[in-house]
């Protein structure tokens, strides 16, 4: 993870794609749709469009900069698998707060987003951003080894995120109503397990798609 910060803090890729791509599709939403109110459930909806579609335009290269780099081998030699993806996760999970903390108020702003749970909401975002991550990671990995890189990534991570960006953003749109952490609590279990399964799985599987 140390490296990927150095590296990341040197060259501002993955931060300078994600967060450009995300302004520019929240400028572009809130042109279009700032003359109308709309329902709760559309800004939830709204909301995790742009931070998943945001994140698949840098997470990526986590695992392509080392494939483009040629440091694969290096890196292979210097840690293990396990910590490889934890800290590739960690990154990652960085990358997504950051995103998070810029983009999340300006759609608030922007959109006239009246969160009346704010504290089921952060949870929320929180958790989905953990379960983004993690779920992004592995994908990426298996991106990397790909011919094609540029478009795979989406293709590959939505049917996985699917049933992430489902409960989020009901959940979301339950926080908008003013929904509670103990009402949201069946939000909250479904979040869990799913994160708590994708982490399972993809450290099981990453050993093998590394080695590959």
């Amino acid at each position: 993870m140390n490296k990927d910060l150095r590296s990341e803090l040197r060259t501002k890729y993955a931060i300078n794609a994600i967060v450009m791509f995300a302004v520019i599709t929240l400028a572009a939403i809130s042109f279009t749709v700032g003359a109308f109110a709309l329902a709760p459930q559309f800004q939830a909806a709204l909301l995790w469009i742009v931070l998943f579609f945001s994140a698949s335009s840098g997470l990526p290269r986590v695992f392509i900069k080392e494939e483009e780099s040629k440091t694969v081998n290096a890196l292979k030699l210097s840690s293990s698998p396990l910590g490889v993806f934890l800290g590739k996760l960690m990154f990652n999970l960085i990358l997504l707060l950051i995103l998070a903390s810029i983009i999340v108020p300006l759609f608030i702003a922007l959109m006239g987003v009246n969160i009346k749970g704010l504290a089921l909401f952060v949870l929320i975002v929180v958790l989905g951003l953990l379960g983004l991550s993690g779920a992004s990671t592995i994908v990426a990995a298996i991106v990397a080894k790909a011919a094609t890189k540029g478009t795979l990534f989406a293709v590959l991570a939505f049917p996985i995120l699917l049933p992430l960006l489902i409960t989020t953003i009901s959940a979301t749109d339950y926080a908008m109503g003013g929904g509670t952490i103990t009402g949201g609590f069946s939000h909250i279990q479904i979040l869990v397990s799913y994160i708590g399964i994708m982490l399972t799985i993809s450290i099981l599987l990453f050993e093998f798609v590394w080695q590959e």
